[in-house]
């Protein structure tokens, strides 16, 4: 074992979203030492610019640097969409966002609508269109941003009558299009399932996390970069704000043990 096998694997969102990532690829991978960071002082990434949201992934990017980890999980839409293309190639460990190749495996399904929800900047990109349609050109894709779904996950507010009025609007829409299946397009939308199979049954949306945790585990092990060890390996937790509140909105998902340490706030 090399002291890089032993190294950990960094996660980043800009609040718990990506703890539905992170939660995926520890099932697939018990034996690995992560870190995990939430942006909570930033948050909501939808509504930033691309030059804002290049500076808070750099700041990232260097944070994981100094933490000697081997790979970084984009565990965020906004920042893969937006990001990526502009920072794969400025750092010595693996990098791994999570649109690009999900969309490869999303776009040979036996299907030719595809609906995609997501916060603002990932639709402006249209990342998800472009990437689906490369991959698939008979692929029709309708995206729709869901402003303020972020803010509900990261509140807390679920199961509120506000969360259902907005993911009610956000969802009759997307239905006109007839979609026969629609991708959560943000780590936080996981946590609206309960809401959003009011509308259409669990089987028309797709977590791309789930996919996207054995495509990291697959290129790991194909690049010899897995913890050989037998137990299970640390986590560290770590916001730029407010861990309190942090820790309490992951549990729907996933139980932080420790208080989350703050770190570029």
């Amino acid at each position: 074992m090399t002291r890089l096998n032993n190294a950990p694997i960094g996660f980043f969102d800009s609040g718990v979203g990506g703890v539905t990532v992170f939660e995926q690829v520890k099932k697939l991978l018990p034996y690995e030492n992560y870190i995990y960071f939430g942006d909570t002082k930033n948050m909501p990434y939808g509504e930033k610019t691309p030059e804002q949201l290049l500076g808070f992934a750099r700041g990232i990017f260097d944070f994981f640097q100094k933490k000697g980890v081997k790979a970084v999980v984009m565990a965020c839409n906004t920042t893969s969409a937006v990001v990526y293309d502009r920072i794969k190639n400025d750092y010595p460990f693996e990098i791994y966002p999570i649109i690009q190749p999900v969309t490869r495996k999303i776009a040979g399904l036996p299907v030719k609508k595809i609906g995609v929800f997501a916060t603002k900047a990932t639709v402006n990109s249209h990342c998800y269109k472009t990437e689906l349609q490369k991959n698939n050109p008979d692929i029709q894709v309708k995206e729709i941003a869901c402003p303020g779904w972020v803010k509900i996950v990261e509140n807390g507010e679920e199961n509120t009558d506000a969360a259902y009025l907005s993911v009610k609007e956000k969802i009759e829409e997307m239905l006109e299009f007839s979609p026969e299946k629609i991708i959560l397009g943000c780590t936080h939308y996981p946590y609206l399932l309960k809401v959003l199979t009011r509308f259409a049954p669990e089987e028309v949306f797709i977590n791309p996390s789930i996919e996207f945790a054995h495509i990291i585990q697959k290129d790991l092990a194909g690049k010899n970069l897995l913890n050989p060890q037998s137990t299970e390996g640390n986590e560290e937790f770590y916001v730029s704000t407010n861990p309190e509140k942090f820790k309490k909105s992951a549990s729907l998902f996933y139980e932080i043990k420790t208080l989350p340490r703050l770190a570029l706030n």
